[in-house]
């Protein structure tokens, strides 16, 4: 049976993650992002979801997501609750799981067309 890759009808393809680095089409970043289908933030200065802030999480929303995905590194680790009732209160949904997690997640929902935006934790400290 012949397998053919079909390119996604979105701008930017998450291609896996892990707590160290990820792929993103066909770079590999190794410091923190964001990735929503039609914007890549590579830079995104946040070391761990437990210590992350309200300031963290404006970039993201910045993108008008319907969800919001937490990458959390190699683990699944929660962001404190005002981060969570940040979004809450704009009628986002909020998600923390692992980077592999997240990952798979945001690639399934966008390709279903889906406003979603993901945050990846990378590095050492992870």
């Amino acid at each position: 049976m012949p397998l053919n890759w079909e390119r996604p009808d979105y701008e930017f393809q998450l291609r896996g993650a892990d707590g160290a680095c990820a792929r993103v089409n066909d770079r590999r970043l190794e410091t923190s992002f964001a990735i929503a289908p039609d914007r890549l933030i590579e830079h995104w200065p946040v070391a761990d979801v437990r210590a992350m802030s309200t300031a963290d999480l404006e970039p993201l929303l910045a993108l008008q997501p319907e969800v919001v995905l937490l990458g959390s590194g190699a683990r699944q680790a929660f962001p404190p609750a005002e981060v969570m009732a940040a979004c809450l209160r704009r009628g986002v949904g909020l998600e923390a799981m692992d980077n592999a997690a997240a990952a798979r997640t945001f690639n399934v929902l966008a390709g279903e067309g889906r406003r979603v935006v993901a945050g990846f934790v990378l590095g050492p400290a992870v």
